[in-house]
């Protein structure tokens, strides 16, 4: 076992991971209008790219860069305070790598394109192995048996994949149709009718959107790629169908090593998901254990006073129940139930907070009723406001309601809301 620990170390030592932050995330809508969804908060203290970030470096991975596009400012800002105590001089480093027209008058097209703008960068570095990850989903993965299966098979890229259900895959995923081998021989993207798993019927193997190349395959592949006038530079549209037959590609199921199960991963990519993700870590024991010492998930953590429930009396008692609370947190005289507080939240006296996700610096009025919402952060919720209890009177509010009921309020929402409650209140006072 030793042996097999060193040659995985060698290997992860020898890898530069890209992850691909540039992502817009249209479908969380307001959440991410001033933000790119790799920065969106997540699980009362962290961001969703804490998560591929920490998995580097925890799998020894400690050469990383960072490809950053839409509304990178918030991202770059987390990243430099979290992210930037790496040292060069010790061979690792955690780098940004805005689009910068580095090939070209274009910004990032796509994926693989992303990655060819930088070659030079990688090049630098002179790994053996390229990784290339999303920055944009929440899981805890070892990518050292990851690579040594990719060295092991002989393989050119690797595609890591997750086992998902025929029924959810279609039209939602990349799925991989691979030999007993897990040798791929196509792949298609969202497909109506995905490939099930060879000797597992009703699953697919759909795409995780992480690689890994041998580097100077990777550089070959993307300067041909980019010679093609009708290319969009993307990995799954352009990369993987071109070599599929001509080079050896291989999936890599991603399963818990100890019990073969499929582990916990999330792409919350809709205001739902984002919701439902949230609300799994406070179950009594949720299947992403973020209290494990042996794979933390580092991140920011701005210096603040400890998390403070004040006053009880029988109608004013400041609680939290099968929540978890941040730091700089004070809950007044209020109930929170099933419920995620970031850093810095007030909540003031006789309100309840139900199944929600409320973000960093927001303040909660009096008298508030809350149900399955999400609350931006820095947002200052009026007194006496019910959400979550009537969709139809939170859409004339000028909230967004989801299909499943998860309301999301931001700053925009809540000062258009107290514009038309003005109004409304001049109009209803009498001419004099």
């Amino acid at each position: 076992m030793p042996n097999n620990n060193r040659h995985i170390s060698n290997l992860t030592r020898d890898t530069y991971a890209l992850v691909l932050a540039g992502g817009r995330g249209s479908r969380l809508h307001e959440l991410t209008q001033w933000r790119a969804k790799p920065a969106v908060f997540f699980g009362g203290k962290f961001r969703i790219i804490d998560f591929p970030l920490s998995n580097c470096i925890n799998s020894g991975i400690r050469r990383i860069g960072i490809a950053t596009q839409y509304k990178s400012h918030s991202l770059i800002r987390h990243i430099n305070r979290a992210w930037s105590h790496f040292k060069k001089e010790m061979g690792e480093s955690v780098e940004i790598l805005p689009a910068s027209q580095r090939y070209g008058d274009e910004w990032y097209r796509g994926t693989a394109n992303a990655v060819f703008q930088n070659i030079d960068i990688i090049r630098h570095e002179l790994p053996r192995f390229v990784m290339i990850l999303s920055g944009d989903h929440v899981y805890r993965m070892d990518y050292g048996p990851l690579i040594a299966k990719h060295v092991a098979q002989g393989a050119d890229m690797t595609v890591c994949c997750i086992e998902v259900p025929i029924e959810e895959a279609a039209g939602a995923f990349g799925v991989m149709t691979v030999d007993e081998n897990n040798k791929v021989l196509r792949f298609d993207e969202k497909p109506e009718h995905p490939s099930e798993i060879p000797g597992k019927p009703g699953y697919c193997l759909a795409s995780m959107g992480n690689y890994v190349f041998n580097t100077e395959f990777l550089f070959e592949q993307l300067q041909v790629d980019d010679e093609k006038a009708n290319s969009s530079g993307d990995f799954g549209h352009d990369i993987i169908p071109s070599i599929i037959k001509s080079h050896e590609v291989y999936a890599f199921p991603f399963r818990d090593p100890n019990s073969e199960k499929q582990p916990y991963w999330r792409d919350v990519g809709t205001l739902d998901s984002f919701w439902e993700a949230n609300m799994e870590l406070v179950e009594l024991d949720p299947q992403l254990n973020m209290y494990d010492e042996d794979w933390p998930i580092w991140t920011y953590q701005e210096q603040t006073a400890p998390a403070k429930f004040v006053f009880d009396d029988e109608n004013r008692r400041g609680m939290a129940i099968n929540s978890t609370v941040a730091g700089g947190v004070i809950v007044s005289g209020s109930t929170i139930k099933r419920s995620l507080l970031f850093n810095k939240v007030r909540v003031s006296s006789f309100c309840l907070i139900e199944e929600s996700v409320v973000l960093p610096g927001a303040n909660i009025g009096r008298n508030c009723r809350i149900h399955k919402a999400i609350i931006d952060r820095n947002v200052n919720v009026p007194e006496n406001l019910v959400i979550g209890k009537d969709h139809e009177q939170d859409k004339a509010n000028g909230f967004r309601v989801t299909d499943k009921g998860v309301v999301l309020i931001t700053r925009d929402m809540i000062a258009g809301y107290l514009a038309k409650q003005a109004v409304e209140q001049a109009q209803s006072e009498p001419i004099e």
